[in-house]
């Protein structure tokens, strides 16, 4: 099972890190990352495997959005289904 993790807000250092050690601590697996600067903004996209997820993706969904709003950032983390069937034509 995979999801998908979004990530904007004002261009810090640490914040890759911050994500990833988020991830790391639920036993989510980072398989793909893509990130991007636009002038003071920060942008990225991860797909993470959450098949070993130590805790429900909800629960995990919500931590993420927080952590994020402590460090001014909005997350999302969507399960790859979801976001696939939002995608479709």
């Amino acid at each position: 099972m995979k999801a998908v993790v979004s990530v904007l807000g004002k261009d810090m250092v640490g914040i890759l890190s911050d994500v990833s050690q988020e991830c790391a601590n639920a036993n989510a697996n980072i398989l793909e990352v893509t990130q991007t600067i636009l002038q003071d903004m920060f942008a990225m996209f991860m797909m993470i495997d959450i098949s070993k997820l130590n805790q429900p993706l909800s629960e995990f969904s919500v931590h993420m959005e927080e952590a994020g709003k402590k460090k001014n950032l909005v997350i999302h983390v969507m399960h790859e289904d979801i976001f696939q069937s939002m995608h479709r034509i």
